[in-house]
């Protein structure tokens, strides 16, 4: 079968980016994406290194992560099974990704960075539950911040029954919030769903 191994032939293939996939894209946690993150609870985390890519999925009672500042988020390194892929491709690799999830949402949240570890006892200190500690937290310096397109959960199903929590920033709030109100939010999120279905497939 052909491979596609030029920009030029994958161009060829697929139209302009929507401009709202453009507009939504932001340099830091604007208001609206750090409402949205700080309601996660489940993200998949994504690193390079030399041994290949890792996706690994972490989660928390409390939200998996939390926002330092605008251009910071900082992701406790709770006890599992020492492998470390994550943290030895931190090591030799900072680039860093997360897909931030909340059920019975269809709107996925990515962010981009470079990331280092720590291990600062009181940083450390103010994660603590039953009485322990992470090891290590995961200190992320955002690059890019922006919400994925819902069809993916949408042609999936995954949250079927699921409802989002109350007052969860929608997409088109966030599109509002990234284009100053020229993109109407509520005219956006009206029938999305309805619009999509015949591109699902």
């Amino acid at each position: 079968m052909r491979r596609i191994e030029t920009l030029a032939d994958l161009d060829a293939l697929y139209g302009d980016p929507v401009p709202a996939a453009l507009s939504k894209v932001a340099d830091h946690l604007t208001p609206t994406y750090r409402r949205w993150i700080e309601a996660a609870r489940f993200c998949i985390l994504s690193t390079v290194g030399p041994n290949g890519t890792h996706g690994t999925p972490r989660g928390d009672v409390d939200p998996v992560v939390r926002v330092a500042d605008p251009h910071t988020i900082l992701l406790p390194d709770w006890q599992g099974n020492n492998r470390l892929d994550a943290l030895r491709d931190l090591i030799a690799d900072p680039r860093i990704a997360f897909l931030f999830m909340i059920p019975g949402s269809k709107t996925t949240v990515r962010v981009n960075g470079r990331a280092w570890i720590t291990d600062d006892a009181d940083l450390r200190a103010s994660f603590e539950k039953k009485a322990r500690q992470p090891a290590t937290v995961i200190v992320t310096e955002v690059a890019e911040v922006y919400s994925q397109c819902a069809k993916a959960l949408m042609r999936s199903g995954l949250w079927d029954g699921a409802e989002a929590p109350a007052g969860l920033p929608t997409i088109g709030e966030i599109l509002a919030e990234m284009t100053s109100g020229e993109i109407d939010g509520s005219a956006y999120d009206e029938g999305y769903e309805e619009r999509s279905i015949p591109k699902l497939w």
